[in-house]
């Protein structure tokens, strides 16, 4: 006990202690003579009874009891300097006063006893002992005591003298609340307003100790605040007062509003808002009978007095975070999130409720613009919390807020919450704002901090709250240039923000209007010079935390100068990429369709453009500067067709086939095609490939219009569109065949298909074939043998060696039937298995057609065909060996791809007869083939190393020795490729290495050495990293003799070989052959049990 520490002798005051006023409240608070175990359950007969007994037990222990006399004359002496009445014929009243009286003789003792308390020093020696507690501490049974009496001092001098409508009520507290409601008497002296300003004031003298001021206000505050506000605020009676009645002083009603004041600044502010909540009008309560009963509404003057209170909390520093808290934590979320923060953060009602409140100016407030000005940035900082499940809930408030504030007053919210979130990506649009003092090079703009964190925030806002008010958008559009800048920036290396950026750019894309998102992706190809983007001052730097930071661009020396260009050239290209791979996931929206059609449009104006006008030559009256700007003016042309030549090439290499989402795209897509063959048939610069993308488009026409599509009437108005540039067509274009599709076309588009050609049918077709050469149209006939004839004929005027077409335009590969197009019902699909001799006799002729998408088609299908064993393609694996092996020698890298793909696949199935005749064609001794065509072959056979796997090893000798004499050839890029070859082919061989280990070794040192090719000598070193790398551990017992060979080679690279690559690569071995032997000379320790089982 904190009493059996006070000194001896120190005062009279003192030696009543803590103990004796605490043994006196147990005395007035037991329960005696109710003949039950608790006061709870008795009726009000039972509790008056009790209540007069204990004051009667009371009362004589004070005066029989020798020991109490101490506290006898403390309590004359308290009772004294009290100024309200302490009797009265009110037994609940008497008791609440001798209550009171008792807690503030406590309060009064313990402020003694601290006072006279002096700590001694504490001992250096035993610093890890507690220091002493001061004899005013309470113990916890003391506590419970005190918090007894508290609860009648409330309950029986607080609660029952509310007006109606002010709290709670008693009866819909607990059961003895509802005793108690009618168990006092307020009728008798003294009047009920006094009884409650006399409770009231001693509470609040009660709690001017600390620890019994957060016993106070911890459970009590909300009943305290209602009396006060009755004392201070509530409107006295019109109607003359007789002498009898007693009505509170001005003097006292405002001294009563300050202490409301004052208690409602010092406690817990979350809880004086909910406290203040609910004084304001809650919810109905439940009271004793399990029913629920409408609460009797709280009156105007309160309310009104409760929302000016509120308002003031809120306009606080950190009042967001109080009427936050406030309102959340009365939920059952408790002060941290608690067990309830999942359910109350998924609740949006109590979020929209607390974003309406913060969104509504109060009356307090100036103007809603100050108003603004200082709740803002308390919302913004409720984005940052850390704790997970607070910051959960928060953000999420947070969130609903921003947009309710937008909604609401946008011109305000973009004022005071957009512009200040989005402030550092503005930093990187306008520096102009920025002091010349602070552009000094190298001076960081944006902190990694500050980056991260508006990415974070923009996020939540947007991506999370997915409302597209107006005035969000247009704010983002001020500095989407810079967002995906920093997009791209993240592409280069790993970084958290990137997923960030991506989703953020996903979202207001697919939330602007269409003409808003493809202008805002011409910004970020660099079509549109005047969108925002990130200033040329402003350069991007990876942070320590993942994140980045924007710095002042440092000057370059001459001598950086080229590398700078070099890394321009570099982030434009890129920034190009990164561009396709984010429309890659707008595909099914339709944007990324119409972002092609308006670069295929772009095309189309750069075919219109006079090149005469790059020709002109100067005039003599020109000044220096005229030339000049003319000249920066070409050049900037030139950029701009270079950029969207290389947008259609990324665009068309990356979409896949279902980048159109419908007919008008289609549409759109075939008029920028035509308008692009007008314009060259204008400047006579038609070609093949125009002839051959021209075909195309009008093929796709053909194809929606012999029925691969249900069109209806407004798709025709749509194809009505085609009609004057097919016109043009037909008249101007010098192929006949093209004439009169375009002729039949424009008849059928104005007909809306009521009548339509055969050569529309052939065409549609012939398209679908090209599109999937192994499919066969049912009933299809072949007239007097002209078609088997012309195609015969085509494939022996192209044997042995086909001839050689020009690539086709970027986007003829890009075209396709739009999503959700039917084929024709004449069409049949391929079973599996099912392949048949003239389909198969089909594909070998389309090998060999000019245009170069067919015959790529045709050699990916026989290849999917041999991989799927199909039996009537491997009886022919010879006939499809030369077709894959005549395809090599093609110039396109699409075509002789597919021919290598055909080639591995077949030497997959039958490798003893065919992996010989690429070994004789790769090793080429009498100069037989070209060496692209050998290094083609090499190609292929570093997939059939690969593809074979553990196998290889069976033909291991024939693959070495060309190999190995393949190091030997006149041509370097032979040698390299079969070092190459060598490499992956000694990483799947193991310990079958052996036996021509120091063959491979030999000539590795050798060339490594002695060749005058660098990328000879590199490639020697990096079968050594090879060959390390695929033993691994293994490397010591295969290479043990040779082993010491390879190290001196690797040591010898790196002091001696001029070339930073060579080093490189020998480094890397030398890594690799460390951390083997280390491995080797040092295994690591494997704690293991191992547990027998006896038979």
């Amino acid at each position: 006990m904190a009493a059996s520490r006070q000194p001896v002798g120190s005062g009279a005051l003192e030696s009543c202690g803590l103990n004796l006023i605490v043994d006196a409240l147990k005395l007035l608070l037991s329960p005696g003579g109710s003949g039950s175990s608790s006061l709870q359950i008795t009726k009000h007969d039972v509790l008056l009874a009790t209540l007069k007994s204990n004051l009667s037990a009371f009362e004589d222990k004070l005066l029989k009891d020798p020991e109490w006399g101490r506290l006898a004359l403390l309590r004359e002496e308290v009772a004294g300097q009290a100024e309200w009445p302490q009797n009265s014929e009110d037994v609940t009243w008497r008791f609440t006063a001798e209550a009171l009286l008792l807690l503030l003789c406590l309060k009064k003792t313990m402020f003694r006893l601290a006072a006279d308390f002096s700590p001694g020093k504490a001992n250096p020696k035993t610093p890890e002992v507690a220091p002493t507690l001061s004899p005013d501490t309470l113990s916890i049974s003391q506590q419970k005591t005190v918090q007894s009496a508290l609860q009648f001092v409330v309950t029986l001098g607080v609660c029952p003298y509310l007006l109606p409508g002010v709290g709670v009520p008693l009866r819909c507290r607990t059961e003895f609340g509802a005793v108690v409601q009618d168990v006092v008497c307020p009728e008798v002296a003294p009047p009920a307003l006094r009884r409650l300003h006399a409770s009231c004031r001693g509470l609040l003298e009660v709690a001017g100790h600390a620890a019994l001021g957060s016993l106070v206000f911890c459970r009590h505050f909300g009943d305290i605040a209602a009396g006060l506000c009755q004392l201070g605020f509530c409107p006295s009676e019109r109607k003359p007062l007789t002498p009898s009645e007693e009505v509170l002083t001005e003097e006292e009603r405002t001294l009563s509003r300050a202490a409301l004041r004052d208690i409602l600044d010092q406690v817990y502010q979350p809880l004086a808002v909910r406290e203040l909540l609910i004084l304001q009008g809650g919810p109905p309560q439940t009271c004793t009978d399990g029913k629920t009963q409408p609460r009797t509404r709280a009156p105007a003057w309160l309310r009104r007095l409760c929302g000016q209170l509120l308002s003031e909390r809120l306009l606080r520093p950190s009042g967001v975070q109080a009427v936050v808290r406030g309102i959340l934590e009365g939920a059952g979320a408790g002060a941290a999130g608690g067990s309830d923060a999942e359910a109350t953060a998924a609740d949006w009602k109590k979020c929209d409720l607390i974003a309406k409140i913060l969104a509504s100016c109060p009356q307090q407030s100036l103007s809603p613009e100050s108003y603004y000005r200082d709740i803002c940035p308390q919302i913004l900082d409720l984005f940052h919390f850390q704790d997970k499940l607070t910051a959960r809930q928060f953000q999420r408030v947070a969130t609903t807020t921003f947009l309710t504030m937008s909604r609401e007053c946008p011109q305000l919210a973009a004022k005071h919450l957009l512009r200040p979130m989005l402030a550092p990506l503005h930093r990187c649009v306008n520096i102009a704002e920025i002091p010349e003092s602070d552009m000094i090079p190298g001076t960081i703009l944006v902190t990694e901090e500050e980056l991260s964190r508006c990415i974070e925030d923009v996020f939540k806002v947007y991506v999370v709250g997915n409302e597209p008010l107006a005035v969000l958008l247009d704010c983002l559009l001020q500095v989407l240039g810079v967002l995906f800048c920093i997009y791209c920036f993240t592409k280069q290396g790993v970084s958290h923000i990137r997923s960030l950026c991506q989703e953020i750019l996903l979202w207001i894309l697919g939330k602007l209007e269409r003409k808003k998102a493809v202008a805002s992706l011409k910004g970020f190809a660099g079509l549109d010079k005047a969108a925002p983007s990130l200033h040329p001052l402003c350069q991007f730097r990876a942070a320590t935390q993942g994140g980045i930071m924007v710095i002042i661009k440092e000057t370059l020396s001459d001598e950086e100068e080229d590398e700078a260009l070099f890394q321009k050239v570099t982030s434009e290209q890129s920034q190009v990429e990164h561009l396709s791979d984010l429309l890659s996931h707008c595909q099914q929206c339709g944007l990324a369709g119409d972002f092609f059609i308006l670069c295929l449009q772009e095309l189309t104006h750069v075919a219109e453009e006079n090149e005469a006008e790059f020709k002109t030559q100067p005039s003599p009256s020109q000044s220096l500067l005229e030339l000049e700007q003319q000249r920066t003016l070409l050049v900037e042309g030139q950029e701009r067709k270079l950029l969207v030549l290389q947008l259609v090439a990324v665009l068309c290499e990356r979409m896949s086939e279902q980048i159109f989402t419908n007919i008008t795209q289609v549409v759109d897509f075939v008029a920028a095609t035509l308008q692009r063959a007008c314009a060259s048939l204008a400047h006579e610069a038609e070609s093949a490939v125009e002839s051959q993308t021209l075909s195309m488009a009008m093929g796709l026409v053909a194809v929606m219009l012999g029925g691969a599509v249900q069109l209806k009437s407004g798709d025709f108005v749509v194809l009505k569109r085609l009609m004057p540039l097919l016109d043009k067509v037909s008249s101007s274009f010098p192929d006949p065949a093209i004439q009169e599709l375009a002729t039949d076309l424009r008849i059928t588009i104005a007909t809306h298909g009521a009548f339509a050609t055969e050569a529309i049918s052939v065409t549609a077709q012939s398209t679908l074939n090209k599109k999937e050469p192994g499919r066969k149209p049912e009933g299809q006939q072949r007239t007097s043998g002209e078609r088997d004839a012309s195609s015969t004929q085509r494939h022996h005027e192209q044997q042995p060696n086909p001839e050689k077409v020009q690539d086709s335009s970027p986007e003829a590969s890009a075209a396709s039937v739009p999503e959700g197009v039917a084929e024709p019902s004449s069409t049949a699909k391929r079973k599996p298995g099912g392949v048949t001799t003239e389909q198969l006799q089909e594909l070998v002729l389309s090998a060999y057609d000019p245009q170069i998408p067919t015959r790529a088609a045709a050699l990916r299908t026989l290849s999917h065909w041999i991989e799927q064993r199909e039996a009537k393609a491997l009886e022919t694996q010879e006939k499809l060996l030369q077709i894959f092996l005549e395809n090599l020698e093609h110039e396109d890298t699409f075509v002789y791809l597919s021919a290598i793909q055909g080639v591995a696949l077949l030497s997959d199935v039958y490798p003893e007869k065919i992996l010989v005749d690429l070994l004789a064609q790769y090793d080429n001794s009498q100069g037989k083939h070209t060496p692209e065509t050998r290094m083609k072959v090499g190609e292929v056979l570093m997939r059939i190393v690969r593809a074979l796997g553990d196998m290889v090893s069976k033909y291991r000798q024939p693959l070495i020795h060309t190999f190995l004499r393949g190091a030997r050839d006149a041509d370097s890029n032979h040698r390299a490729s079969s070092l190459a070859n060598l490499g992956e082919l000694c990483q799947r061989l193991d310990f079958l290495l052996g036996p021509v280990v120091h063959e491979v070794t030999a000539c590795l040192i050798a060339v490594a050495k002695t060749d005058h090719e660098v990328q000879v000598r590199r490639a020697a070193v990096h079968v050594v990293v090879l060959l390390l790398r695929g033993l691994s551990q293994k490397a010591p017992e295969v290479l043990k003799d040779v082993l010491k060979d390879l190290y001196h080679l690797l040591k010898h690279v790196v002091r001696m070989e001029p070339d930073d690559v060579a080093k490189l690569h020998a480094q890397l071995a030398l890594e690799e052959l460390d951390e083997i032997m280390r491995n080797f000379l040092f295994p690591p320790q494997k704690l293991e049990k191992k547990i027998m089982v006896l038979p």
